[in-house]
C-alpha cells in the first residue's frame, strides 16, 4: 500500500479541520451545489494589504486555461517578487476563485501571486494538466512585469495534487526547459511526491495510462547527478489522512541527498485540508504557514 493511499482509504471530519463554527456555515450554504472552497473563500475576510489586478487571464484557448492575479497594495519601488500558487482537487476538481484567501494573503506579504486554472480528470489525463500549468508559468514569466511582478525571482507553490503539479514543473525539466532556471523555490503543501503503487480511484483515473508510473513521481528527479531544481518548503500537518506525510519525508530526503536546500515544516493537529484554510486570515493561529511560506519566498527572492 502506498502512502497516498494509506491516507486516502480515511477522509477528513470537516470539524477537525474548520472547527464548529465554520463547519456549520459551510453546512448551511452546501445547498447551493456550490464548491465547498468557493464558499469558504467567499466568507473570509479579505486581507486589506491586497487587491485583485486581473480577473481570468487567458493563457490558452480551453476555458480552464485561465488565471487570477494578485499584488499588494503597498507601491513599491522594486518589481514584486511572484509566487505562482496550483490548487488541488486530486486532479479531478478545484476552481481558482476558491482560493482567492490565498491570493490575497500572499499579497499582503508583498509577492504578485498568480492562481491558475488548469484542466481535469476526465477531460483529459496526465500529462495534460501539468502541461496547462508548464503554460500558466510561462506565461507569468512573459506578462509579470506588466503588473510590477519580476520572472527573475519567482516561486512556484501548491498544496496537495497541486504540490504534485509544481513539484513536477521545478524538478522534471521536461516541462519548462531552460526556464526551469528562473524558479528561485518551491513550497509543497502536502503533496504525493512518491505514491506508487496506487489504488486511489483518482489516482488511477489521472496515471493509469502511464507507460512507466515511477516517471510520473517527483522523487524519481531527484537524485545525485540529476537535473537538479530550486530550494524546498516542504509543509504537512501531522493530522492528514489524505496525503500521509512521508510523502514529503521521502522527498526531503531525495533533496538532500542531492545536495538541493530543503525545509521541512510539521504543523502538530492539522489536517489535509486544515493545512490551506491555515492561510485564511481567521485561521493563522492554527499554524503558522502563511508566516512560514513568506519568509521562505523573500529568503530565495532577495
Amino acid at each position: 500500500m502506498s502512502d497516498f493511499e494509506a491516507g486516502a482509504r480515511r477522509r477528513p471530519r470537516v470539524r477537525t479541520v474548520l472547527g464548529w463554527g465554520m463547519a456549520a456555515v459551510l453546512a448551511s450554504l452546501a445547498v447551493a451545489a456550490c464548491s465547498p472552497l468557493r464558499i469558504f473563500n467567499n466568507v473570509m475576510p479579505k486581507d486589506a494589504g491586497s487587491q485583485v489586478v486581473r480577473r481570468g487571464a487567458a493563457y490558452g484557448a480551453d476555458p480552464r486555461q485561465k488565471l487570477d492575479i494578485y499584488a499588494p497594495k503597498v507601491a513599491s519601488a522594486r518589481a514584486w517578487p511572484v509566487i505562482v500558487f496550483i490548487y488541488g482537487g486530486s486532479w479531478n476538481s478545484g476552481i481558482r476563485e476558491g482560493y482567492g484567501f490565498v491570493g490575497r494573503a500572499l499579497a499582503s506579504q508583498g509577492f504578485l501571486v498568480v492562481i491558475p486554472d488548469y484542466r481535469l480528470v476526465p477531460d483529459v489525463r496526465y500529462p495534460a494538466f501539468l502541461e496547462d500549468n508548464a503554460a500558466a508559468v510561462r506565461w507569468v514569466m512573459a506578462h509579470a512585469g506588466e503588473y510590477h511582478g519580476d520572472p527573475q525571482r519567482l516561486i512556484i507553490a501548491g498544496h496537495s495534487a497541486g504540490a504534485y503539479d509544481a513539484a513536477m514543473l521545478a524538478y522534471d525539466p521536461r516541462w519548462l526547459g531552460a526556464a526551469r532556471a528562473m524558479l528561485r523555490g518551491f513550497i509543497g503543501l502536502a503533496g504525493p511526491y512518491d505514491f506508487l503503487p496506487s489504488k486511489v480511484k483518482s489516482a488511477i483515473a489521472a496515471f493509469g495510462a502511464v507507460a512507466d508510473p515511477a516517471t510520473a513521481q517527483p522523487v524519481y528527479y531527484v537524485r545525485p547527478g540529476g537535473p537538479g531544481g530550486p530550494p524546498a518548503l516542504l509543509c504537512t500537518g501531522d493530522k492528514d489522512n489524505i496525503v500521509d506525510p512521508n510523502n514529503s519525508d521521502k522527498l526531503a530526503v531525495k533533496l538532500q541527498a542531492a545536495g538541493i536546500p530543503v525545509e521541512r515544516q510539521r504543523y502538530p493537529r492539522v489536517g489535509h485540508v486544515g493545512l490551506v484554510t491555515a492561510i485564511a486570515e481567521p485561521f493563522r493561529s492554527h499554524a503558522p504557514v502563511l508566516e512560514d511560506m513568506a519568509r521562505f519566498a523573500r529568503e530565495y527572492t532577495q
